[in-house]
């Protein structure tokens, strides 16, 4: 057609990598990280990670480990943005998801504890909506997240972005899906 002609597709062409299993996935995704974090440190620039807790980073983590062991890998230029806290929460609960990936990652690499920002579980409910913002301003003053992990639950959500959720949505309190809640009571 004309439009294919025109170099102009209806969809975008994301680059996709489908590993044969978790691990040879992880090892990619730890690989492509492990380069950004190389190439912002050599500008002298932070490179800022989203990441999140559960079931599927656990084997990227334990990969991102093995890079700092065993290659160099220095997490000095690294800034951490925690995807999703539980609310309510104590903030010293182990199962916190900002404690899972402590146990999963940061106990394990040289990142500086200040680089490290999460969801505060605690915030009073009066509070959530300027607490959410301001999240996202400091998200913004490191200048964005650079590469992002996230999870896929079973009813399709996206770092529990449930379905319905707007595609530009922001740091927010939601209300799991009865699904997800029954995922996520494991840890409980």
């Amino acid at each position: 057609s004309a439009l294919e002609a025109s170099g102009i597709s209806r969809y975008e062409k994301i680059n996709t990598f489908i590993g044969q299993t978790a691990l040879e996935g992880a090892k990619r995704a730890a690989a492509e990280v492990a380069e950004l974090i190389r190439a912002k440190a050599a500008e002298g620039k932070k490179c800022v990670l989203g990441l999140n807790s559960g079931r599927s980073p656990i084997e990227f983590y334990e990969e991102l480990v093995r890079l700092h062991r065993e290659e160099g890998l220095s997490f000095a230029n690294v800034v951490v943005f925690n995807l999703f806290e539980y609310y309510p929460l104590d903030v010293n609960y182990p199962q916190s998801c900002l404690n899972q990936i402590k146990t999963m990652l940061f106990d394990h690499i040289d990142i500086a504890p200040e680089h490290i920002f999460s969801p505060d579980p605690s915030v009073p409910q009066s509070q959530i909506f300027a607490y959410c913002a301001d999240y996202e301003r400091k998200i913004e003053e490191f200048g964005g997240i650079d590469y992002q992990i996230l999870g896929i639950g079973g009813v399709g959500n996206i770092g529990f972005n449930e379905p319905g959720s707007q595609p530009n949505s922001h740091t927010r309190l939601i209300l799991l899906d009865p699904t997800s809640r029954k995922e996520a009571i494991r840890l409980f």
